[in-house]
């Protein structure tokens, strides 16, 4: 068997297991440039395109590379789609949801409300239907996704002052990342902010904004926000694992040999595994940080929670009704979700009950 059939048929994992090279050498170099929409700073999250980039690398001997950019080196954050449709870069790592003013379906690829958990995700992403409907979706868009690596199950964000009841967010002028969750907060009274994490700080220091969600303690922290809004809330039911992607230029891509196309397709995984695992070992120790600094730690209470249930399943309602293609990638993901929820309560949710009940 030769190196390309080998590679095709096991991938790079498995060539390199064998203990045979990719026949990379004789290739032509190859250049990519990837447009983050995350600034360096955040070294999770732009990490992760880091990690891609090392990856690729590494494994076709220098011959193929992706130099990575912060936002607003190439283009701004959110201009990274426009800029891939127009073949202006071959790659962009981003969320998909900061472009649901395109279209509503973008916040499947990344988190809707009360939806999927990181390893569920994974699961409809990559074994279920959910990858290929999206980029049968992104087509027109001219690109094709691999994760980037997943949050986990956010928190629900810093706020100036307490959210007791479903009245409190009235009026509320608050950071959101975009998607459908906008929707669900306008319909409880949130005035939905659209910026730039780095520009969040100042704007809750000044007052323009009175509340801000955006991932969790680690970036939290390092962005200061304890500082300036000491109520900080859980759970983030937006974003019950927020899916970041690498946005894959499609002409690009199909100009790749099959084995630069394996090369990429691994080094996606690697730092996809690599962004959830920090984020795991990273967010307990600086919660107990802001803790320690005094932050006011507090659950949403139920009513809140049932409020903003209701209110997504109404903005769901309403996107099903006017978009057939809608409409069923969101029946899938439901369909899914509810086997998955239905296998939690006897796998990990009985687990971690227990866990959290005892001392270890």
């Amino acid at each position: 068997m030769d190196r390309r059939s080998l590679i095709k048929q096991t991938g790079v994992a498995g060539v390199l297991a064998a203990g045979v090279a990719p026949a990379v050498h004789a290739q032509a170099a190859v250049r990519w440039r990837c447009a983050s929409s995350f600034p360096k700073s955040l070294d999770t999250i732009f990490g992760s395109a880091e990690v891609m980039s090392r990856t690729v690398k590494a494994l076709s001997g220098g011959k193929f590379e992706v130099s990575v950019h912060p936002a607003g080196e190439l283009m701004p954050a959110f201009g990274v789609v426009d800029a891939l449709e127009k073949d202006t870069i071959e790659m962009a790592q981003t969320a998909a949801y900061y472009f649901t003013g395109k279209d509503p379906i973008f916040a499947f690829s990344c988190a809707v409300p009360f939806g999927l958990t990181a390893n569920q995700m994974a699961g409809w992403k990559d074994h279920g239907n959910g990858r290929k409907l999206l980029d049968a979706f992104f087509a027109k868009y001219n690109f094709r996704t691999a994760s980037a690596g997943n949050t986990t199950t956010q928190m629900g964000g810093w706020y100036r002052r307490e959210i007791k009841t479903v009245a409190d967010l009235k009026g509320l002028k608050m950071r959101l990342g975009g998607g459908l969750f906008g929707e669900a907060m306008a319909k409880l009274g949130v005035v939905a902010q659209n910026m730039p994490a780095g520009d969040v700080y100042q704007a809750l220091e000044k007052g323009t904004l009175d509340a801000s969600e955006f991932v969790g303690p680690y970036d939290d922290l390092k962005l200061g926000f304890n500082k300036v809004a000491p109520y900080y809330y859980y759970p983030g039911w937006w974003e019950g694992g927020a899916d970041l992607e690498f946005f894959i230029n499609n002409k690009a891509f199909n100009k790749l040999s099959p084995e630069n196309k394996a090369i990429l397709d691994a080094a996606c995984k690697v730092a996809a595994q690599d962004m959830q695992a920090k984020y795991m070992a990273l967010n307990p120790v600086a919660l107990k940080k802001l803790v320690a600094d005094k932050t006011k730690l507090t659950i949403f209470p139920k009513a809140v929670m049932d409020a903003g249930f209701k209110a997504s399943m109404e903005v769901f309602a309403e996107h099903d009704a006017k978009s057939p293609e809608f409409k069923k990638i969101h029946q899938d993901m439901r369909a899914f979700q509810r086997d998955q929820i239905l296998w939690n309560r006897c796998s990990e949710l009985p687990f971690n009950q227990y866990m959290t009940s005892i001392k270890i």
